[in-house]
């Protein structure tokens, strides 16, 4: 255990230091965001930073699993899933994958590492355990893909992801170190430490973007995530999903109500109630503030509650949900611009 403490600072200061040159580069081969009607930000901005992640956690793992820390199995699974997304990401951002194509690279990802997960483990239900079979591995590629895509749509505004990853994989840390999985907790911290180090360029006001190999990289990193921690205790899968709330409520209302209003939903917008709390209150930074809030303050004790087994998962889950849902429908998310609150 004792090897964390020197991969921490290692990972913390690669990614710290590959941004930077990832920021070089993007300025040199015009790799910018350019701000237009659909944007959230109003400066031109590099983006594809998020490589930094990719290659600090990619890197980190197969150390952890030669010196016995992690099993083989999980790191054959994250590094393919996750090299796959980051790829089809990247080629993404310098150019333009067809959304076919980036579809069925994402459930080709979830297909790799759930082969090596071992599929949906048996979820807890009210105190009982219910095996899916076949059609709960279906739901959990449904799961990854969809986490992986919501991290995208949710990586709007400067820091929100980041602060999202960050606060989630130690919040998952804090709770596996109080049930007993102390050795659990490894990967997470790792994750939280290479996005930390994105974090310092990527605070507001952003200084380089994160792009999709990074978002699509996090989004099914920390979906496979959750789908282990389901194996070493059924109840810890509900507190990832408790602890992913924010996300996960935003993305799925704002698609729904897009879906019933009939628009394109593959289509670029800024309906999502971060985007639309940002221009209300003229600053990135009060929401990714925000996001850092609710999480330590609202869902971490609830996912903790529910790690301990205080609480039951869809209970917990409920109680967690029922004030996000609460504002997004407030802040009127996934309605045209001139229906939602003003600004």
């Amino acid at each position: 255990m004792g090897a964390i403490f020197l991969l921490l600072p290692l990972v913390f200061g690669g990614s710290y230091l590959l941004t930077w040159l990832l920021r070089r580069y993007a300025l040199h081969r015009d790799l910018i965001d350019v701000p237009n009607a659909r944007s959230s930000h109003t400066v031109p901005t590099p983006r594809g930073g998020g490589v930094a992640i990719v290659i600090s956690l990619l890197v980190a793992l197969p150390v952890l699993a030669s010196l016995g820390l992690v099993p083989w199995v999980e790191v054959w699974g994250l590094w393919g899933a996750g090299c796959a997304v980051a790829m089809v990401g990247f080629f993404d951002d310098h150019g333009h994958i067809a959304a076919r194509w980036r579809l069925l690279g994402h459930f080709l990802a979830a297909a790799w590492v759930l082969f090596w997960l071992g599929g949906l483990p048996p979820l807890e239900l009210f105190g009982s355990t219910v095996n899916f079979g076949w059609w709960g591995h279906l739901l959990a590629a449904i799961w990854l893909v969809w986490h992986l895509n919501l991290y995208n749509f949710m990586d709007g505004i400067d820091g929100i992801a980041s602060v999202q990853a960050v606060t989630v994989c130690l919040g998952a840390a804090a709770v596996y170190a109080s049930v007993g999985f102390a050795d659990a907790t490894l990967v997470p911290v790792l994750l939280a430490a290479a996005v930390a180090g994105f974090l310092v360029w990527n605070w507001p006001p952003a200084r380089i973007f994160m792009g999709d190999a990074g978002s699509g990289f996090l989004g099914i990193t920390i979906g496979a995530l959750s789908i282990h921690a389901g194996w070493l205790a059924p109840q810890l899968l509900w507190c990832w999903l408790i602890l992913l709330g924010i996300f996960i409520v935003d993305a799925t209302w704002t698609l729904m109500q897009r879906l019933l209003r009939g628009v394109r939903v593959y289509e670029a917008h800024r309906s999502h109630g971060y985007q639309i709390a940002s221009r209300r209150l003229g600053s990135h930074r009060p929401v990714t503030l925000g996001v850092l809030a609710v999480n330590i303050l609202w869902l971490l004790p609830i996912g903790m509650a529910v790690g301990l087994q205080w609480l039951d998962g869809v209970v917990g889950l409920v109680i967690a949900y029922a004030p996000l849902v609460w504002v997004v429908a407030w802040l009127k998310a996934g309605q045209p611009e001139k229906s939602a609150v003003q600004e």
